[in-house]
């Protein structure tokens, strides 16, 4: 039962204020071992308690965002059931042997291997299941391990907005405001491929000289020990192809990709269980249903915080500092949400921004597709600057200390801070070109 049944609407902004600066502060900072997901239910059940928001409400937020959710999930069992198969293996097996024997070739490649990944199963997927993958890869090869390591994990943000499918942020943002495939395309697939340009350069760069050297393919096991079971092998490959098929058509005609990704990892499912390569307890290990209580937990406070219109209040302020114009739109636009992302995580940082950006919709459509596309661009990549950012990161740190690799928020800032301001400079004036 609600304990605060009677209070004025300034009380009420108040506290729902508190809550939520202390709900992203605590997904920030992550208090006695707490992860994101149990901070964010925390403030929403609070939310509930004290009668801020009514169940009627958070029910109803949560069952209007269905299509976020279910993209999670199926996005998640397509990217483990496709694991089961071995088809990353398979796929790294090949950058290997496509690079000749050269470290710098195999380095190229995994570029090219991650955003392929994050183009149509997402960056987390890059990040879950490439990051464990390269490792076994270079160790085995006797590479230096880092420098490939880290182009993981960059390469699961900065090839993220390539597709609508390819980062879950994507779909936060465009379930609120729908862009049309050719819009999303325009706005963001060249941006994206100049970003991805930049990245793997100043990479090469960086990592020049541990990059020399080659390898000896000999080390790697054989195809048939990679590829345990063909038929179900043949057969993923067939519905990933028809899955990506199925999201450009669904893209296209604004048909929710939420259930394109269902009907993939049914098919999927189907598959393994007939084969008898997976089982459902086995499969229900292998997703972060976590996650799931992180975003219903996100919305809920968003959703309390919007209705006191400070979110409203927030989404003018970003007008009145683009000054209206599709130029100021993108650039206060990249610039707030990469440095929200760095500060409280991608997601809530994506919630709060759509719910912000509903007072822009009075402005020219210039403007309003700049805002949009300002925001999944900086949501995206702007995580690339710290370890907190995005939950690709989050994964990648974690796989990392499994194998007794730990690398520092500032060994990562240190990377972070020489390519990302550069890449966010030249993608947004190549967003706001294309407007």
């Amino acid at each position: 039962m609600a304990l605060l049944l009677h209070i004025s609407s300034q009380v009420r902004t108040i506290l729902i204020s508190i809550i939520t600066v202390a709900t992203l502060l605590g997904i920030m900072i992550r208090p006695w071992k707490t992860n994101e997901a149990q901070v964010a239910l925390a403030g929403a059940a609070l939310l509930l308690i004290l009668g801020l928001i009514t169940p009627q409400n958070a029910f109803a937020t949560l069952i209007g965002d269905w299509n976020t959710f279910f993209f999670f999930l199926g996005m998640m069992s397509i990217s483990a059931l496709a694991e089961v198969a071995g088809l990353f293996d398979w796929l790294a097996f090949q950058a290997a042997r496509l690079s000749g024997n050269s470290a710098r070739r195999l380095f190229f490649n995994t570029f090219l291997l991650g955003s392929l990944i994050s183009m149509f199963l997402s960056n987390d997927a890059t990040a879950l299941i490439l990051t464990p993958i390269v490792y076994t890869l270079v160790t085995r090869l006797r590479l230096p391990i880092l420098p490939f390591l880290f182009a993981c994990t960059f390469i699961a943000d900065t090839a993220s907005f390539l597709l609508p499918v390819s980062n879950p942020i994507n779909i936060i943002v465009t379930s609120r405001f729908p862009l049309d495939l050719w819009t999303f395309l325009r706005l963001l697939f060249l941006p994206s491929l100049l970003v991805i340009a930049i990245n793997i350069g100043i990479f090469f760069l960086l990592y020049r000289k541990q990059l020399g050297g080659h390898f000896d393919l000999k080390r790697l096991p054989a195809l048939e020990e990679v590829i345990t079971h063909k038929a179900y092998f043949r057969y993923t490959c067939g519905v990933l192809i028809c899955v990506g098929i199925a999201y450009i058509i669904a893209a296209a005609t604004q048909f929710p990709l939420s259930l394109v990704t269902l009907a993939g990892a049914l098919l999927l499912l189907v598959g393994a269980l007939a084969w008898k390569q997976i089982t459902f307890p086995k499969l229900g290990k292998q997703l972060s249903w976590s996650i799931f209580g992180f975003i219903a937990g996100m919305f809920i406070v968003v959703q309390a915080l919007e209705s006191t219109g400070l979110t409203t209040q927030f989404g003018q302020l970003l007008l009145h500092l683009s000054a209206n114009t599709p130029f100021g739109a993108v650039m206060v636009g990249t610039l707030g949400s990469a440095l929200g992302t760095n500060l409280i995580n991608n997601v809530p940082m994506a919630v709060v921004l759509t719910s912000s950006l509903q007072s822009v919709q009075h402005s020219s459509l210039a403007v309003q597709h700049g805002f949009i596309a300002a925001t999944i661009f900086g949501c995206d990549l702007g995580p690339n600057l710290t370890t907190v950012g995005s939950l690709a990161t989050v994964l990648w740190l974690l796989i990392l200390r499994q194998r007794n690799l730990d690398v520092s928020g500032l060994d990562y800032f240190k990377v972070g801070i020489i390519a990302t301001p550069i890449m966010l400079i030249v993608g947004a004036l190549a967003i706001w070109l294309l407007l």
